[in-house]
């Protein structure tokens, strides 16, 4: 005796088909020549996320992003984008979360850098600073950049324990003393600043500066993520909260970036 499918299942059905096709005709249009090298992602909304799911912690809205991360990262890899960088855990986070949710938080973050270095040949760094960093978590992230620090793919940068302008006084920190290391005076220091030598010292030195900026949640602000090197950036803000970020909605950020006429300032 067959069976037959609800009214509901089928419009799930027509609608999956419907959106599998409208994702194979936006990665059929897209310029391959003028797609970003570089994108970096704020995911926001895990809390949110976990809260309107009606879970009882906030961990796994956050499980549920670093999921989203992966999958975020492969269609970056799909389309051949060069390095991608992913604001995991700011500098305010370390002192500004419940200490239970940090907990879990620095847990899922060492364990998708874990993840993540055992994964295709992607290389994975670690930008932002120890400090305040719990070991377990310096050690993984450290296991992994070690780990995959031959290999040739895609560039992940985990921005943990980061801040934008404590990168830029780092960065300021670190030319200071090299150059006191070499005998220097301050008045040569000043004539030798300059944007580049500034770039050199931050903790993406060597990198191309981001193309695309993407955020989720609908939040339209920086966050203070990367102030120095999305000074020319295209940003695109996502309505959806992280962990419901769907492919299309990347490929619609690529595209709309694409279409953009970049002025670098002008």
């Amino acid at each position: 005796m067959s069976r037959r499918g609800t009214p509901g299942m089928g419009r799930l059905e027509a609608s999956g088909l419907l959106y599998g096709l409208y994702q194979k005709r936006l990665r059929r249009d897209l310029n391959r020549e003028s797609l970003p090298k570089h994108v970096a992602m704020i995911i926001d909304g895990n809390r949110r996320w976990a809260r309107q799911a009606g879970m009882t912690t906030v961990a796994h809205g956050h499980r549920a992003g670093a999921a989203k991360m992966h999958e975020f990262l492969e269609w970056c890899d799909e389309l051949g984008i060069q390095v991608v960088t992913l604001y995991l855990l700011s500098s305010d986070n370390l002192t500004n979360r419940e200490s239970g949710e940090l907990g879990d938080l620095i847990d899922i973050i060492a364990q998708l850098a874990d993840d993540l270095s055992h994964y295709r040949d992607w290389r994975v760094k670690h930008v932002g600073s120890a400090t305040g960093l719990p070991p377990r978590l310096l050690e993984a992230l450290a296991d992994a950049e070690k780990r995959t620090a031959a290999n040739t793919g895609m560039h992940i940068n985990l921005a943990v324990g980061y801040g934008g302008r404590k990168e830029i006084t780092d960065a300021m920190r670190s030319i200071v003393a090299a150059h006191h290391a070499e005998g220097g005076s301050l008045e040569t220091l000043a004539d030798l600043l300059t944007p580049d030598l500034i770039g050199e010292h931050l903790y993406t030195g060597g990198q191309p500066d981001p193309d695309l900026v993407i955020r989720t949640s609908g939040e339209q602000r920086l966050s203070d993520f990367m102030l120095w090197q999305s000074a020319h950036s295209e940003f695109y803000f996502v309505e959806a909260l992280g962990p419901d970020l769907r492919e299309v909605d990347f490929l619609r950020a690529v595209r709309d970036y694409s279409r953009r006429n970049r002025r670098f300032g002008g």
